[in-house]
């Protein structure tokens, strides 16, 4: 009896890659359509947030793969973003410009274009100059619009960023900030008996910690800074303090092996995979079994449950294939996953 031949999920991470220009990809300007099926008016929103993450989903297959095909396409995306927001690199979101500077400072280590690295500590001074204040403690705010309104969503990227720009420049104003924002992080959102972080403070402008939105995107976030904190300044009992965060969110937000269903608005589709992607920044630093362990179950979920006609097609439970339309931003989700576990079988 012969044993069944092992899958080969490097070959499942470009077949992910592959699905979502086949069931998104669009002609310019658009790039990628939001939803399929389209419905009148869903390519309407400029998801400024979701293509800053697409570029980070295609540096992780030219990081496994090193074919200039996902280079490529890496650039498309970062032409494509900046074209359709004026050339600019800047928004009123500083979580969204965020998100786009990690992205941008991993294309610059990709291609060696300094470019890209100098446009990522551009997005970081002008977040400082326009977000950073006092309110609810010295941190970022989440928009221009609400100086008032403190969460992990800005705070956390804003914390790897700054981790890693001191690392690259040894310049202690990095340093500084990020150690400051982490610790208003942790001493505000963070439940010091089982490290599950919140999502935001005084939204309302009534000093409430809005507890009701318990989001698989902030405790990546967190177990990301910790790491990459961890790295630029040795501190290894942070690394206990990522690991705490992400066992904690297995236990609090999954059903049946996968994470459950955060929203149908769209944004959520991405949550997930913000998890997976520094999740796999800690196991790269750190053998945790059980942590391991998730990313098998759940990418098999995945893979049982989601293919259309030789393509992969996610819904956000991966427990059950897609009944309704979908955004690429739950494609996204599946395509960092999958590559996380790529990895790992590497």
């Amino acid at each position: 009896m012969t044993s069944p031949s092992p899958i080969d999920w490097s070959a499942r991470a470009d077949l992910a890659q592959d699905s979502l220009d086949h069931f998104y990809g669009a002609p310019e300007p658009q790039f990628l359509t939001n939803w399929v099926p389209a419905a009148p008016g869903s390519n309407d929103t400029f998801n400024y947030w979701w293509l800053a993450h697409a570029l980070d989903a295609r540096l992780d297959a030219f990081e496994r793969t090193s074919d200039p095909l996902r280079l490529e396409q890496a650039l498309a995306i970062r032409s494509n973003l900046l074209a359709r927001n004026e050339d600019s690199l800047f928004n009123d979101y500083f979580d969204d410009m965020l998100w786009f500077a990690l992205a941008l400072h991993r294309l610059a280590a990709a291609t060696g274009d300094q470019t890209f690295h100098a446009e990522a500590v551009a997005v970081w001074e002008h977040t400082v100059a326009h977000g950073w204040n006092d309110i609810e403690g010295a941190s970022l705010s989440w928009r221009t619009q609400q100086p008032y309104y403190k969460n992990a969503p800005a705070n956390g990227p804003f914390i790897i960023l700054s981790a890693r720009l001191f690392v690259d420049t040894a310049d202690d104003k990095f340093l500084t900030y990020g150690k400051q924002s982490f610790d208003w992080l942790t001493q505000t959102l963070v439940n010091p008996k089982d490290g599950f972080v919140e999502d935001g403070i005084n939204r309302a402008e009534d000093h409430a910690i809005d507890l009701q939105w318990r989001f698989t995107y902030n405790q990546g976030l967190y177990i990301g800074a910790c790491v990459e904190l961890a790295a630029a300044t040795g501190d290894a009992s942070l690394l206990d303090a990522a690991e705490r965060t992400a066992l904690t969110a297995v236990r609090e937000l999954t059903t049946d092996g996968v994470f459950t269903q955060e929203g149908t608005d769209g944004d959520e589709g991405l949550f997930k995979g913000v998890y997976y992607r520094y999740l796999q920044t800690l196991l790269a630093v750190r053998a945790v079994p059980a942590l391991s362990e998730f990313v098998q179950t759940s990418t098999d979920r995945l893979w049982a449950s989601s293919p259309v006609d030789g393509w992969l097609f996610p819904g956000n439970d991966w427990n059950a294939a897609p009944t309704v339309s979908m955004p690429y931003s739950t494609m996204l989700s599946a395509i960092m996953a999958t590559e996380v576990r790529a990895r790992a079988e590497r």
